[in-house]
């Protein structure tokens, strides 16, 4: 699908989605703890679906009821025999899952399936603890096979691949037998994602030991408890983000039922942007990666920048740094993108030609913010549907005139 957005200034007032990272934890505690969670204000993308969809391809019983649901828990063994789960495009989805299939008696086989993007990111982390333990891990281009049989141990690996695999292993171990740890080495990255999960993992009665961010304890032989009240999923700080940006280009934007629940990385957009509004300065994206596309925008828009600690941008749904060093300099904007920092000199023009949107959500809506000054088109702009599938109807309800075309 081709967009194309006119010149304009943003005005009004949005009610940003809640948080798909709060929603994925909340989900997969809520299946897997005996008892009855009622959660509020689930996000409806293409993620969170995802995660649904697999949660029942796992037995789980999900009862949706418009943008609440009532999940019905059990102990999670017992998984439907040689059950296939379909993770879509999300990384997240598969991260967290795919421990679970580990818990179940040796000899049980399950398939995670999705887009082949999805197979190219990193799973490292799991196929070396399998290979440790002599579990079955097979991986093709189109999916990946694991077995069960996954026993208590110390379990040790970098902490800069991804945050996801210690939190799949944190939802997951409390439900083996016997105590296991954690010890991660080296940088810890979005450490603030690992904390989310300790958050949810509290909430359904688990005990995690975290000794920092480093190291943690996960006693074994634990069910957990059902919340006795309802669950609700707070305002996506990511999501926010694109709103926040637009503010910088002069719009006036309220933030409708905002709900900040104080833990989410992101939540640092606001001063993030603001400084970039005043001055050429250097920012970590350590604790908060999802914001980089965002605020390259917000740097070229104003007095450019440095994002610093971008390695891991490479294995999101694109190569994130190149990708959009790539469509800004088709804006006319000085970008060099190294090892593990992007820098930004300020300046733009309309684009010549159509942008791309690289089958990323992130840089297809950070796009779009330039597009609201410069104008001009993005290409495959229908993989906002990841996180935010109403993004241009949102856009065109703050007053941007927004034209698809080839819409799916």
């Amino acid at each position: 699908m081709r967009v194309t957005v006119t010149p304009g200034i943003p005005q009004g007032t949005v009610r940003v989605p809640t948080s798909k990272s709060v929603a994925h934890r909340y989900l997969i505690a809520a299946a897997f703890t005996p008892g009855e969670t009622r959660l509020r204000d689930l996000p409806d993308n293409a993620d969170i679906r995802a995660t649904l969809r697999c949660l029942r391809a796992m037995g789980a019983a999900i009862r949706q009821d418009g943008t609440g649901a009532t999940i019905c828990g059990r102990v999670p063994v017992g998984f439907p025999p040689d059950a296939v789960a379909d993770c879509g495009e999300s990384g997240t989805t598969l991260r967290l899952l795919l421990p679970f299939a580990l818990l179940q008696p040796a000899g049980a086989r399950m398939t995670f399936t999705g887009a082949p993007r999805l197979f190219a990111r990193p799973l490292s982390v799991y196929e070396d603890i399998c290979r440790a333990q002599g579990v079955l891990f097979a991986r093709t281009e189109a999916g990946v096979t694991v077995g069960g049989g996954l026993h208590p141990d110390a379990f040790c690996f970098p902490g800069d691949i991804s945050s996801q695999f210690v939190s799949g292993l944190l939802l997951a171990l409390p439900h083996l037998r016997g105590d296991s740890s954690l010890r991660l080495t080296g940088q810890v990255g979005s450490a603030s994602y690992i904390g989310l999960t300790l958050d949810a993992l509290r909430l359904f009665g688990y005990t995690v030991g975290a000794d920092g961010v480093q190291a943690y304890r996960i006693p074994g032989g634990q069910t957990g408890r059902a919340p006795e009240q309802t669950l609700c999923v707070p305002t996506d700080q990511s999501a926010a983000a694109f709103f926040g940006a637009m503010r910088t280009l002069g719009g006036d934007i309220s933030l409708a039922d905002f709900r900040d629940d104080g833990a989410q990385g992101d939540r640092v957009f606001g001063a993030y942007m603001e400084r970039l509004c005043r001055e050429k300065c250097r920012l970590s994206v350590a604790d908060c990666p999802d914001l980089a596309p965002i605020l390259l925008v917000v740097a070229a828009l104003h007095h450019g920048g440095t994002l610093c600690d971008t390695a891991r941008l490479r294995f999101k749904e694109s190569d994130r740094g190149e990708a959009m060093a790539a469509e800004l300099r088709r804006c006319g904007v000085r970008i060099t993108v190294g090892e593990n920092e992007i820098t930004v000199e300020p300046g733009v023009h309309a684009p010549d030609e159509a942008l791309c949107a690289h089958n990323d959500h992130r840089v297809a809506m950070s796009l779009a913010v330039l597009l609201c000054r410069t104008g001009g088109s993005i290409d495959g702009a229908e993989c906002v549907a990841k996180s935010m599938p109403e993004f241009f109807d949102t856009l065109r309800s703050l007053g941007i005139a927004v034209r698809t075309e080839g819409e799916t």
